[in-house]
């Protein structure tokens, strides 16, 4: 095949939409897409219902050459892909027999006797490529519609994973003729500056090429900048990625920490290894794994200060916040300041004070981080408190992109 070949993944399972289950199977699948230099544009979750499986099909072959359904294939009642499949693709059921001998004698192998509902499984659409699953009872089946396919595996990700890389994935590349082309993506960490003003700064030229593709994904503190290439070649690739990227360096380079799976605070104990500097860091109200991630992080060396003994003069201070005498931002800064000493030690600073366990964003704040370094001070005050997830994860996280910024300016200018 000389054109494109595109993609989508359609995750099925009532427990998906729930939130009671995450779906990973999809995310391999993209993964595994993308390896192969096939398109992914859709991505659809859709529960156990067999119309609107069904719908989800019909709407998927409408706009993509090949379509991946994940899950809905085992014995009960609500493993509905098999009809919605059948439905979609204007075709009826055929029993196999050699399908119900085959998971006759996987259970077989197992100990156990085969219930009467298995019986459903030996059931696919009319005239389906069988999809051979040795190691589950679930058949997985391919359903070839002029020069579209739909393919249906296992929602149990172990079966999921063995069937896409042993079976599904020759097969594509058989049937489409597929060349050796690949996709390829670079990440770049940057931190201390906010996604529009970065936005601004890498400009439309950059963000609008098709290939490579350029992406933002903002985090509390960071952002990540994907480069994405697809190529003959992991070699061509490769090359197209680091053109662009080294145009981006020109552009946003000072706010750039680091690629792919280099950690934030690596990035920051190196700078304060250069700089000499100590962090001194205090938490009050929330426990986070603030302290854990730093002490990792320098494995022994004496540039982590914890200091607790701060900790209940801030505690009982928090309280005063309670009824507005006293603005929790204005703790942190005032805290950061006095674990500071200039450009010797930086003050890291986190409060939290309790809450309902809602994210109260544009009300009372009730929590507030402040960093303290020379002499700037920057902090945010945020409205969810000691209870919210966010209390522990978004606030440790600003904190190390603004020290890392602050250190790193302080760095090279000196």
């Amino acid at each position: 095949m000389t054109r494109d070949l595109n993609a989508e993944i359609i995750a099925i399972g009532t427990e998906i939409l729930l939130g009671e289950l995450t779906d990973t199977n999809s995310v391999y699948l993209a993964k595994a897409l993308r390896d192969m230099g096939i398109n992914l544009f859709f991505m659809t979750s859709v529960g156990d219902n067999e119309r609107r499986i069904e719908s989800a099909i019909r709407i998927a072959l409408a706009r993509a050459d090949l379509v991946i359904t994940c899950g809905g294939l085992g014995p009960t009642v609500d493993d509905m892909t098999r009809q919605a499949v059948g439905m979609a693709t204007d075709r009826g059921l055929t029993f196999r027999q050699d399908l119900l001998d085959s998971i006759a004698a996987r259970f077989a192998t197992f100990r156990v006797t085969m219930t009467e509902n298995n019986r459903r499984q030996a059931y696919v659409p009319d005239n389906a490529i069988i999809i051979d699953n040795p190691v589950g009872t679930a058949p997985a089946f391919a359903v070839e519609v002029g020069a579209k396919t739909v393919i249906s595996l296992p929602g149990v990700p172990r079966e999921m994973k063995f069937l896409m890389t042993e079976k599904v994935i020759p097969y594509l590349r058989m049937r489409y003729a597929l060349k050796t082309e690949i996709i390829k993506a670079r990440t770049l960490k940057a931190a201390g500056i906010g996604e529009s003003a970065l936005d601004e700064l890498i400009g439309n030229a950059l963000l609008s090429g098709s290939n490579p593709t350029v992406g933002l994904n903002a985090h509390s503190g960071q952002i990540d900048i994907r480069v994405t290439a697809k190529a003959a070649s992991e070699e061509e690739a490769e090359a197209m990625i680091e053109a662009t990227a080294q145009a981006l360096m020109a552009r946003i380079g000072q706010y750039v920490y680091g690629v792919d799976d280099v950690r934030l605070e690596d990035a920051l104990a190196a700078a304060l290894r250069q700089t000499g500097t100590q962090i001194a860091t205090l938490e009050a109200g929330v426990t986070t794994d603030l302290e854990t991630r730093l002490t990792e992080t320098f494995q022994g060396e004496a540039w982590l200060l914890p200091c607790r003994h701060f900790a209940n003069v801030v505690e009982s201070a928090t309280a005063l916040h309670l009824d507005d005498s006293v603005p929790l931002r204005t703790l942190a800064e005032d805290a950061a300041r006095a674990l500071s000493q200039g450009g010797s030690r930086a003050g890291l600073v986190i409060l939290s004070t309790p809450d309902d366990n809602m994210d109260h964003a544009d009300q009372q704040a009730r929590s507030a981080v402040a960093v303290s370094f020379g002499d700037k001070v920057l902090s945010r005050a945020y409205g969810f408190g000691s209870s919210s997830e966010a209390a522990v994860s978004w606030t440790v996280t600003w904190t190390l992109a603004m020290l890392w910024r602050m250190v790193s300016d302080h760095g090279s200018a000196h």
